[in-house]
């Protein structure tokens, strides 16, 4: 069993006991909503759900379609690693709010929420979900794993089968805010690596890699990199937001 699961369970239990005993709250604002992990109407609202017409390389959003095979400039200029790059929701207010309330609040039960809009980016063919790990050292601090959380829900709700523990992170880095593109490159190239037992669960197997947000792409695109080394036949990336540039 992993060290940090129980810490991970114990949080779960707390924040859903204490869901229990007090009505429901948007997971975007904190007001009384009809059910658990249900947005209110104006955080609902306010939400950009992403989808086709997109770029059929990483499935940025497009204004309008311009024919199933088309590329953005960025794919055109340079063919990424990964097969697609899905995510519920633009990053915005409500969305950072719920990734935060996540990531550093202790919400788990967010992660419940979260994977239900993100389910339907999820491929029809069964493929095996590997969440984005944290260094064990952020991981010991925090007690859990967001992505993992998400993954294990997505999990649940679709019955595919998931690896927590085919990737690790075995070199900690700094944040990634505030740093260019190439310094974010360079900063996560060569943090992860495969476990014995994640290369052989990936050997051949559509892939879709979990996490919360995603941003530039560097952590993703260095996880993707190692599970094609590692013989991953696709690798599509699934976050809850994806920050979307002007």
């Amino acid at each position: 069993m992993c060290p940090f699961a129980g810490a991970a369970t114990r949080v779960g239990v707390l924040h859903r006991l204490i869901d229990l005993a007090l009505p429901p709250r948007c997971p975007g604002c904190g007001a009384t909503v009809a059910g658990q992990g249900r947005f209110c109407a104006g955080c609902w609202s306010s939400l950009r759900f992403l989808g086709p017409p997109w770029c059929a390389g990483c499935n940025l959003p497009f204004e309008h379609h311009r024919g199933d095979d088309a590329r953005c400039g960025q794919c055109l200029a340079d063919q990424p690693a990964h097969d697609g790059v899905r995510a519920a929701v633009a990053y915005g207010a409500v969305a950072r709010t719920v990734a935060l309330r996540l990531k550093y609040g202790g919400r788990t039960a967010y992660a419940e929420a979260m994977a239900a809009l993100m389910r339907r980016h999820l491929p029809e063919r069964p493929a095996l979900l590997v969440p984005v790990p944290l260094h064990r050292r952020r991981l010991w601090w925090r007690g859990y794993n967001q992505a993992a959380l998400i993954a294990r829900a997505l999990g649940r709700g679709t019955g595919m089968t998931v690896a927590l523990h085919a990737l690790e992170r075995h070199r900690a880095t700094p944040p990634l805010r505030d740093r260019s593109p190439r310094e974010r490159r360079a900063t996560v190239a060569g943090a992860f690596r495969m476990t014995d037992a994640g290369r052989d669960a990936v050997r051949g197997r559509a892939v879709v890699l979990v996490d919360d947000v995603y941003t530039s792409g560097a952590t993703a695109e260095a996880c993707v990199r190692v599970l094609k080394t590692a013989g991953a036949a696709s690798v599509t990336i699934l976050a809850w937001a994806r920050v979307i540039g002007d």
